[in-house]
């Protein structure tokens, strides 16, 4: 029997900072807004904080259930069932701001497709745990995963929600390649989904009009290029040490989601760029006490989700942080545990309790 260690405390401390600045920089890019749409300051916060308070307590649970009883083949094709009808829910649901994205339940609205990142990673950690003696024979290790995450980034397609599919099909991308799969694969792979991106990218007007703002932002900058320009002129004011919290300019209507997608615009600009450089050290530190817990883990099954968890959580950091800085195109990506968004916090926070519980598994130094 492996063991027992405690879990890893700057994992911890490290989430538990990122959290309570969250709420800081949620009240301080939201009041505003707040005040003029919904008549209350602290709306936004204070359901920041309601997720944040549920979200620890998520984490406390998962910390303390272990982890190897996730391996249960009806546990995992229970939730990706749940997560599968909920997907096909929000198609039904009344469009908001173009997308088909949230399902409201009991008043509070949830987003499936972040569920869905957290059921793909135990589906996908499952099935190479058994399968990866063949991972170079793609039909027989990879097809049940092609089945069911390609479903599932079809439902998220439809919403649309182009980013989140990214992120997914990158987090199931980094799993297969540190189950050991050949990079000719991988390769072979992008190669013949350039064709169906392109596509996809060309269908929608709005989308072009991003691409066309990304490469050049000045050129639109009261139309497609308005959210990119906004945002750079954000973090491109903060200098070294920024404004000061509460002090920023672009979060007064002038650019748009400053609260949730781009809250790191405001960071940069109140905190500067040391503000945004401990931000980034913190993500830094996921990554690092993540992937060392992978390497430290017991079984492969563990050393998967491990992966998977933090790649989950790091490679949407990378999103949001990029479009922000205008090297991606402008896609609706929160930043993990700082914006505001209720189902990307608590499956964020869900998934640092389930690398906090195979820590304490771990073994001995590699």
């Amino acid at each position: 029997m492996a063991r027992k260690l405690k879990s890893d405390k700057v994992l911890f401390i490290t989430a538990l900072l990122l959290v309570c600045a969250s709420i800081v920089m949620v009240y301080s890019a939201s009041a505003v807004v707040a005040l003029k749409v919904q008549h209350d300051t602290y709306h936004y916060v204070i359901r920041q904080a309601m997720f944040a308070v549920v979200g620890i307590a998520a984490l406390a649970v998962a910390m303390h259930v272990d982890y190897r009883a996730y391996r249960n083949e009806k546990f995992i094709y229970g939730v990706l069932g749940v997560v599968g009808v909920m997907l096909v829910a929000v198609l039904f649901t009344k469009p908001v701001n173009g997308a088909q994205r949230w399902l409201s339940l009991g008043g509070l609205s949830l987003q499936p497709s972040e569920f869905a990142k957290l059921a793909c990673v135990l589906l996908t950690a499952m099935v190479l745990e058994r399968r990866m003696h063949r991972i170079n024979e793609p039909r027989y290790a990879l097809l049940p995963i092609a089945v069911a995450v390609g479903g599932i980034l079809a439902l998220i397609v439809k919403q649309p929600d182009l980013g989140t599919a990214a992120a997914l099909l990158l987090i199931v991308a980094v799993m297969v390649f540190g189950a050991g799969l050949s990079y000719r694969y991988l390769a072979g792979a992008v190669i013949l989904a350039l064709p169906l991106l392109y596509i996809l990218m060309m269908s929608a007007e709005y989308r072009v009009r991003r691409i066309m703002a990304f490469i050049d932002p000045e050129a639109d900058p009261r139309g497609a290029g308005y959210q990119a320009y906004q945002s750079i002129l954000a973090v491109g004011s903060g200098g070294i040490f920024g404004r000061g919290l509460n002090e920023g300019l672009q979060k007064l209507f002038y650019l748009p989601e400053a609260h949730t997608d781009f809250l790191f615009a405001v960071i940069g600009e109140e905190l500067g760029l040391i503000g945004a450089s401990c931000v980034l050290v913190c993500f830094a530190v996921i990554a690092w006490r993540g992937l060392r817990i992978a390497l430290r883990s017991e079984d492969a099954f563990g050393a998967f989700v491990a992966l998977g968890i933090t790649a989950m959580i790091c490679a949407q950091a990378l999103f949001n942080m990029s479009v922000v800085l205008s090297l991606m195109p402008t896609k609706g990506i929160p930043l993990p545990l700082l914006s505001s968004g209720g189902s990307s916090l608590l499956v964020s926070l869900i998934g640092i309790g389930v690398l906090l519980n195979i820590s304490q598994h771990a073994t001995a130094e590699p």
